[in-house]
């Protein structure tokens, strides 16, 4: 079985959580004797070597649609379904704040197209252009040979928002096991992590909102999303004395940060899972976490969550994150549903349910 993934042309440029997905996936895959290229979106590819493509971000499906068509092959979607509509709405600034005038779907296309006029990113799909974001989206969703949203809730929500139902398999995101295992308690209490890429929706501003000038020790650890600096320079410019910014850490590092903290923080406006905060719980830290989203669904009641709207409600959480004992029950509960290894494995099941013949003899093959 040989498998092309085709994710957004920014992936490497702008790496996010979807770039780790992606990477993730295609190298625990290949442990399964699966064979993966992963492509981004502007390359030429020779689909006749490919039993399959699977795609990523169903958000953006100008990356999507010219692939699915001149391919001629069957396909499958990682959907990915990030609302940053709230954000986007709300709480832009400057031109951004005209967003609040249109649907998600529309804001979605005019972020597409206003990124391509930039020469921030490249519009595989001209059809997009004339057909939209929402048109398009319910075209992809219709010749898919299965969706693999990260969450069930996920899936829920793309019906909501779309109108159909489609053949779905849940296939959660995960943690690199042989990293991320070692659940210490014996944390610096003060200490606040907060990893991700600094943008809008990760909601690093009012996380120094809340935590400004407060007995906590704020270490914030990621690079500017690259459409972003100007968020980035807020968050700079209201940071007081204990906010350390690190805008990169080595593995090694970045692990022994997670063993020190006593919590972290992700209080976004939008999770589909949040991967730091899997790290992090797979480390012994507690988490705070959105709770807007499908963050419940990987994290149960084992996490603290916080309205990201309201700096008063991450302190609160941070607060009570910060005394609590470390629940290790959450630690086994990553480890037996929340790999990349898990991960892999599910996704294999659902290529074999679009793909029969690739099934190895006595192997029960299942469809959701």
């Amino acid at each position: 079985m040989k498998i092309v993934f085709i994710t957004r042309s920014t992936a490497y440029t702008g790496r996010g959580g979807d770039t780790v997905q992606v990477l993730k996936t295609a190298e625990h895959l290949r442990t399964l004797d699966v064979e993966v290229d992963v492509k981004l979106s502007n390359e030429v590819i020779n689909y006749d070597e490919y039993d399959l493509l699977h795609f990523f971000n169903i958000p953006r499906p100008a990356d999507m649609l010219r692939h699915s068509k001149a391919s001629n092959k069957p396909y499958v979607i990682s959907t990915i379904l990030l609302d940053h509509s709230e954000y986007d709405k709300y709480f832009r600034r400057g031109a951004g704040r005209l967003l609040k005038f249109f649907s998600a779907d529309a804001i979605e296309y005019i972020k597409t197209i206003a990124r391509c006029l930039l020469g921030k990113d490249y519009l595989a799909s001209k059809e997009f252009i004339w057909k939209g974001q929402r048109r398009c989206i319910k075209e992809l969703i219709k010749g898919a040979a299965i969706l693999l949203p990260n969450s069930p809730s996920e899936y829920e929500r793309l019906v909501e928002q779309y109108g159909l139902t489609a053949k779905y398999r849940v296939i959660p995101n995960g943690v690199e096991q042989a990293t991320f295992n070692s659940p210490d308690t014996d944390k610096y209490p003060d200490m606040v992590l907060c990893v991700a890429r600094i943008e809008g929706n990760k909601n690093q501003l009012n996380l120094i909102k809340a935590l400004n000038n407060t007995r906590f020790k704020v270490v914030v650890v990621g690079k500017p999303a690259p459409n972003q600096l100007d968020y980035y320079a807020q968050c700079r410019k209201i940071a007081a004395a204990n906010i350390e910014f690190i805008d990169y850490l080595p593995l090694k590092q970045l692990v022994e940060h997670y063993r020190w903290a006593k919590v972290h923080a992700l209080p976004s406006w939008f999770e589909t899972t949040g991967l730091s905060t899997l790290e992090a719980a797979a480390m012994g830290c507690n988490i705070v976490i959105t709770n807007k989203g499908d963050t419940q669904y990987y994290f149960e009641d084992y996490a603290f969550y916080c309205d990201p709207s309201s700096p008063e409600s991450i302190y609160k959480a941070v607060d009570e994150a910060s005394q609590a004992a470390y629940n290790k029950e959450l630690y086994y509960r990553i480890l037996e549903n929340f790999t990349w290894q898990k991960t892999a494995e599910e996704t294999l099941k659902a290529y074999q349910a679009v793909i029969p013949h690739s099934a190895q003899p006595h192997e029960t093959v299942i469809a959701d």
